[in-house]
């Protein structure tokens, strides 16, 4: 029984200890802590998050100071800000990546549209410049077309001699020989899709009076017909005249003109400058 109550007492003081313990720490820090609490409420710091800084715990209790080992609740009151914080830096972390990645892709795209604007500006500063110079050559041409149209209307009445042919006749014939004909189409084959040039047919006959002009006319129109049905030479482009036995013009030296003995056509291919002004042009037209 003796035992019984001893245990009874032991035990009652062992617990008392603890609330007299805590009740003698409260009161000597009650007075300091409204101190410190007044003086950190002043000195307050604001941390990164925009929250006040974090302040330890100081109010560990009896148990706190005298128990070396934390019990699992205790640690995770002291953690879980610790925690809280940590997880707003990393929101505010990933929040200034993201912005910082979305200012850096604005800036690329911007440098990639002002590389493209000066790119195509350039393209148009080296057409405009194709441009001019072709505007310049095509001008040059113009001018140098209309000089030579201006020489060649200047000079579209002046026909100057080409070529020469003489055909010979028999005496009372007007049928062509082969070799006149082969002469006939050595003078007239280079005509085919030509212009500005005009055929000058011209007969020659021995007797005398209105007879001769006859024999003269017939034997420079076989010539003509040969020449427009063989070679498709227009009509309006052939001049014929019969000369009968009329004198044919020689050498200056010569004081007198001579008369024709037999009978013969002279035939004579005249050009202007039309055909040269098409073979300039030409090029141009490419």
């Amino acid at each position: 029984m003796k035992n019984r109550v001893f245990l009874a007492l032991l035990l009652s003081t062992v617990l008392a200890l603890p609330v007299l313990a805590q009740d003698t720490n409260s009161n000597s820090q009650a007075q300091p802590a409204a101190a410190s609490t007044s003086a950190d409420q002043s000195t307050t710091t604001v941390g990164a998050s925009g929250k006040p800084a974090l302040q330890p715990d100081t109010h560990e209790g009896f148990w706190g100071k005298i128990n070396p080992f934390a019990r699992k609740k205790y640690v995770q009151r002291q953690t879980a800000p610790i925690r809280d914080r940590v997880n707003e830096l990393d929101e505010l972390t990933a929040s200034n990546t993201k912005m910082i990645k979305d200012v850096d892709s604005r800036a690329t795209e911007g440098i990639r549209l002002a590389s493209a604007k000066a790119s195509e500006a350039d393209q148009h500063a080296i057409d405009a410049g194709n441009k001019a110079q072709l505007a310049n050559q095509t001008a040059t041409q113009a001018n140098t077309r209309l000089t030579t149209v201006e020489q060649v209307v200047g000079n579209i009445d002046q026909y100057k001699a080409s070529t020469q042919t003489e055909i010979r006749f028999r005496p009372g014939q007007s049928a062509l020989s082969a070799n006149a004909k082969a002469a006939l189409d050595e003078m007239a084959t280079p005509l085919k899709d030509q212009r500005g040039y005009i055929i000058e047919v011209q007969g020659f006959s021995s007797g005398r009076g209105q007879a001769a002009i006859q024999t003269s006319q017939k034997m420079a129109d076989s010539v003509v017909r040969y020449l427009v049905l063989n070679h498709g030479i227009p009509v309006y482009r052939i001049f014929v005249v019969g000369m009968g036995n009329a004198p044919v013009p020689t050498d200056a030296q010569d004081a007198k003109a001579k008369h024709v003995s037999g009978g013969r056509v002279e035939i004579s291919l005249l050009k202007n400058d039309v055909e040269q002004l098409s073979a300039n042009a030409a090029p141009a037209t490419k």
